[in-house]
């Protein structure tokens, strides 16, 4: 059984549809990650699973248990399964660290706050933010409050961790940590869906590699076949204008 399984999946802006018929499954212990140009709906998908954008087609499962997006309970019940990490960090600016990481599973989950306070200190520890638990978001950089925000999703303790475009806000010197981070996850078989544009990040981390365009699963397969051996035209002019742009850039 797939911990995510996504059916017929179909998300619309007013009139505009930005989702048009996603089957994707996502197993435990898997890192898949979503490629494509921009516009094509991968952020959207993290959006709809979460309920941030309610679908109008389809069917969305965690761990066999389909969701009701007009039921709360059902969504609720969800959410407590899944945590997502957006390109800002919305840290609170007036907690500390410690507290950013703390507050949700305290407020929220209603969960001891000594248990709370012992998780969240090794959380940081782990995404090397040990020296940091009473800094404020103000005194940190962009890398920095992203690993807190990361350390944050994590003490939620979700069986599923959403990562949408973690490092596009961030200076090109502080990418590196954020993905070595991200990095420790995928080595402990933490389940991951990524949505990113760091491409050699994504063939080195991944499981599997979705390329999405026009709203719609193009192709989907290990990282050696999307990117050494795509099998669809969207797929391959895709590949080879990123590839050239990497060329360029590297010139």
């Amino acid at each position: 059984m797939a911990q995510l399984d996504i059916r017929g999946l179909v998300a619309r802006y007013n009139d505009t549809t930005v989702l048009d018929g996603i089957d994707l499954t996502v197993e435990r212990g898997e890192i898949v990650s979503l490629i494509g140009p921009s516009g094509s709906g991968k952020s959207t998908l993290l959006r709809v699973i979460t309920g941030l954008l309610r679908p109008r087609a389809g069917a969305v499962s965690i761990g066999g248990e389909a969701i009701d997006y007009g039921d709360r309970r059902s969504l609720r019940r969800a959410r407590e399964k899944l945590a997502i990490v957006f390109q800002q960090y919305n840290l609170f600016g007036n907690m500390s660290v410690l507290r950013n990481v703390m507050v949700a599973p305290v407020t929220i989950k209603k969960r001891a706050r000594a248990e709370v306070e012992t998780e969240a200190r090794l959380l940081l520890g782990k995404v090397g933010l040990g020296d940091k638990l009473d800094a404020y978001p103000d005194e940190l950089s962009g890398g920095q409050q992203q690993r807190v925000a990361i350390a944050r999703a994590l003490c939620l303790k979700p069986d599923i961790l959403l990562l949408d475009e973690v490092t596009s806000a961030l200076d090109p010197e502080r990418v590196g940590e954020v993905l070595d981070t991200i990095k420790l996850l995928a080595a402990e078989h933490m389940t991951l869906l990524i949505v990113s544009h760091e491409m050699s990040f994504v063939r080195e981390v991944s499981n599997r590699v979705v390329f999405m365009a026009d709203g719609r699963v193009q192709e989907a397969g290990p990282p050696a076949q999307i990117f050494d051996a795509p099998q669809m035209p969207r797929t391959q002019a895709f590949v080879s204008r990123i590839m050239r742009h990497g060329a360029a850039s590297d010139a």
